[in-house]
């Protein structure tokens, strides 16, 4: 567990991360406390294909995908950018957590998404 200090609009707040798993997370900004609840994402997320083998990427935050920068078989390096997610105005780097291979593509631009919904799966 890594404790920080994160200031919104001039207003300290303290935040405690905790890492799971043995890869490293996408890195997404710390989120300031909620001020209403979004949106609850379409069904549609979770009607889609299987997604392929490899480790998962999941939406850190709710929001709306403004774009998506891979596709399925494509290589990719640590850290970089899989997808754009717009939320609470801000839009957001999706960073793969480790280098591999796409194996599946869960989301197109414009699709709403949930907190923990499947975005990319790396092999």
């Amino acid at each position: 567990m890594k404790n920080f200090t994160v200031t919104v609009n001039g207003v300290p707040y303290a935040v405690s991360v905790e890492e799971t798993g043995t890869a490293a997370p996408a890195a997404a900004p710390a989120a300031a406390p909620a001020a209403a609840p979004a949106a609850a994402a379409p069904a549609a997320a979770e009607a889609k294909a299987v997604a392929g083998e490899g480790d998962k990427v999941t939406a850190p935050m709710p929001g709306t995908v403004m774009d998506v920068k891979v596709k399925v078989g494509d290589t990719v390096a640590e850290a970089q950018v899989l997808l754009v997610l717009e939320a609470m105005k801000m839009e957001n780097d999706i960073v793969a957590p480790h280098a591999g291979k796409i194996t599946s593509v869960m989301v197109k631009k414009g699709d709403t998404v949930d907190t923990q919904d499947l975005l990319v799966t790396i092999a």
